[in-house]
């Protein structure tokens, strides 16, 4: 058995694209668009996923499923998040801030974050090896929303 994916529903496919291609910096690696049933499919790698293959199926991915007619979506708190290894955690959750994304849970141990989609899915942000040492602005920073 392998794993192979992460499938959400999004509401705004070019929103979505830009916060995890343009802000949290992973890359399109397939499209799939189905006119009869009426919806995209696009799938997301890390930039440290190892790809392989004329599919790129050797790490797993995360799909985003845009249906093209109007639906409302409501997440459920059994759903959980998705969780990414970052090599720098305040560089990162520095540049997502720069860029007008809530940090809803801020590094202050030097080793998780949280932030959500633009459809309110919870993504924890985890320091990459050993915690990195507390710092300001961060130590100091309360929790915003829900994660």
């Amino acid at each position: 058995m392998r794993y192979l994916h992460t499938m959400i529903r999004v509401s705004d496919l070019d929103r979505s694209l830009d916060f995890f291609c343009n802000k949290l910096g992973m890359r399109e690696v397939r499209r799939v668009t189905n006119e009869q049933g009426r919806f995209t499919l696009v799938f997301l790698a890390a930039d440290e996923d190892q790809l392989s293959g004329p599919e790129n199926r050797k790490s797993p991915l995360l799909e985003l499923t845009y249906n093209w007619d109007p639906e409302v979506y409501t997440g459920g708190r059994n759903f959980g998040h998705l969780a990414y290894e970052v090599d720098d955690i305040y560089a990162l959750c520095k540049k997502l801030m720069d860029a007008g994304i809530t940090i809803n849970r801020p590094p202050r141990d030097g080793n998780m974050a949280f932030i959500k989609t633009p459809d309110g899915i919870s993504i924890e942000l985890l320091q990459k090896g050993a915690p990195k040492p507390p710092q300001e602005p961060w130590v100091s920073m309360p929790n915003t929303g829900t994660w």
